[in-house]
């Protein structure tokens, strides 16, 4: 079983910063490529920021320059420091992770789980 606690989100004036983090932990799986993600009310969940294990990254066009995704592999963590947040960036935030079994019947088998999300406020 794989459980991802994110915390950070909260309330936060146009301009500001926000820090996210999760944390993951599991027995017997690996960790892939790992990211945050944001539904903003009305709206389908997005993909906002995903790193990989070679810590290659990937950024939605919307957040480029303004968001940083980083991982601690050891740890199993994942971050995402917001800066110079808008209005638009409001929504919750989920933390995503890819990861792959590790022995027993399902060995080698990939699969996704999600955090249960942290709200994520920007006043204009």
């Amino acid at each position: 079983q794989v459980h991802l606690v994110e915390s950070g989100g909260g309330l936060v004036q146009a301009g500001g910063s926000l820090r996210l983090s999760c944390a993951a932990s599991a027995s017997f799986f690996s960790f892939n490529a790992m990211g945050w993600y944001r539904q903003a009310p009305g709206k389908q969940r997005e993909s906002v920021a995903t790193i990989t294990t070679g810590r290659n990254t990937n950024y939605a066009d919307s957040v480029k320059g303004r968001f940083t995704i980083s991982r601690d592999s050891a740890k199993n963590t994942v971050s995402l420091q917001m800066n110079s947040l808008k209005p638009e960036d409001t929504g919750v935030y989920y933390c995503n992770a890819d990861v792959t079994y590790l022995g027993g019947a399902y060995n080698g088998k990939r699969d996704d789980y999600w955090g249960q999300g942290t709200q994520v406020t920007v006043s204009s």
